[in-house]
């Protein structure tokens, strides 16, 4: 059959390449997987901002896992590596928009290539007890949801939306472990430890070192997150609802407070500084119509909380439905999401002082920015997508002092 190279193939591949003449599928069954994928967001603000501009941004990922049971008879084990490379602009800071929520969510992080995983799980006990170690990122084991939609208010794990100076999502990694236990068929329970750096989400340090496994010096404590999930099947179709918690063990600096407990603006003194960062999820989702993990409808719900004290961005929440399967084509589907993100009053009032003292103008929010996104996704082979999507967001960056910015895009994906 080749590399997929007739028709049948490729309609029927989950890879655009095919299997490699068969190679693909023995080096699995060797325990060798190799994944390769893009991704692209073009977007342009029809009203919002002060320009009138499209900008695109992408992605690449290199990935290899390792099943070390069957390639050297290490029972339990798996191993992954996966590199990433960023370009692009950002639409929303070159149009002046003012948005929190970034309207490409690929984009970021240095634009630059990534050690996004680089890692060892071994499970124990009949496989109830996973331990995993190495370079991880934390949204791939905690508070993970897909990232199926444009915009980041419905993309990824989302406390690090709001914290993302130390919840580091995909594509920035750093030293970490978790472990997970399996409790019943249908629950878990999980804790983690990540290392707090401020390099790994310094772009300057990112372009230079981000694709290495170098340790920076510059550790500020640790991120423990701790979750617990139930995985139901309700009338016959699956669902996911996880609750969590986190502690950083960094200090953090209070938004309005100086050391002395006066505002900060007024006194010029240095902040009030708190010994830990906080904050709490939840994370819905479930099918229900169709068939069991194919064509049908599902919702979900997400909402995150941090601390008031420390966190510019303190809550978010989000939810929508969508559906795989419209119209008889079971690759394509349908998402609409809406959802709010809350500036906090706390760094406004600390901003609005300082502008008062000093006669600056910076615009903060103190209250929510809303978003609402709905798209639809054509897949004209399984390893091909191309999803319009369209997106409104109301308050950009939680004031009415930025104009409601809409915005057309379009996401594409190919699995090759």
């Amino acid at each position: 059959m080749g590399a997929y190279a007739h028709a049948e193939g490729i309609t029927s591949s989950p890879y655009l390449l095919g299997d490699w003449g068969g190679w693909r599928t023995r080096l699995a069954n060797d325990g060798v997987s190799f994944s390769l994928g893009y991704t692209g967001e073009l977007a342009h603000n029809v009203t919002g901002g002060d320009k009138r501009i499209t900008r695109y941004a992408d992605q690449w990922a290199l990935g290899t896992t390792l099943d070390l049971d069957k390639l050297v008879d290490w029972k339990g084990a798996t191993f992954q590596t996966t590199f990433t490379e960023r370009n692009g602009r950002n639409l929303g800071a070159d149009a002046n928009i003012g948005n929190n929520m970034l309207l490409q969510e690929v984009y970021g992080r240095g634009q630059t290539v990534h050690l996004t995983d680089f890692w060892l799980d071994q499970k124990l006990f009949d496989d109830k007890l996973s331990v995993k170690l190495g370079r991880m990122t934390v949204g791939e084991d905690f508070a993970n949801f897909s990232c199926d939609f444009q915009n980041l208010t419905f993309c990824g794990s989302q406390p690090g939306n709001l914290v993302g100076s130390y919840w580091v999502n995909w594509p920035t990694s750093q030293w970490a472990a978790r472990v997970k236990l399996t409790t019943s068929k249908e629950t878990y329970a999980q804790v983690g430890v990540y290392q707090v750096n401020p390099n790994y989400v310094n772009d300057d340090y990112a372009r230079t070192y981000g694709w290495t496994l170098q340790n920076p010096s510059g550790t500020t404590g640790a991120l423990i997150p701790l979750e617990g999930g139930w995985t139901p099947k309700v009338n016959g179709l699956p669902g996911s609802y996880k609750v969590g918690v986190w502690y950083n063990t960094s200090s953090g600096k209070d938004l309005y407070y100086d050391v002395n407990n006066n505002p900060r603006a007024l006194t010029g003194l240095a902040a009030l500084n708190h010994g830990g960062q906080y904050g709490a999820y939840i994370n819905f989702q479930q099918q229900i119509t169709g068939e069991p993990g194919g064509r049908g409808a599902s919702l979900f719900l997400n909402i995150s909380q941090a601390d008031r004290a420390t966190a510019q961005t303190d809550r978010q929440i989000a939810m929508g439905v969508q559906y795989k399967g419209p119209f008889g084509r079971p690759n394509d589907s349908i998402g609409f999401g809406i959802g709010a993100t809350h500036d906090n009053g706390r760094y406004a009032d600390y901003v609005n002082q300082l502008n008062a003292l000093t006669g600056s103008h910076t615009i903060a929010g103190d209250g929510y920015e809303y978003a609402s996104e709905v798209y639809y996704s054509w897949s004209p082979i399984p390893s091909v997508f191309m999803r319009l999507n369209l997106q409104y967001v109301v308050h950009p960056g939680g004031t009415s002092l930025n104009h409601n910015a809409f915005v057309v895009g379009l996401k594409t994906g190919i699995t090759f």
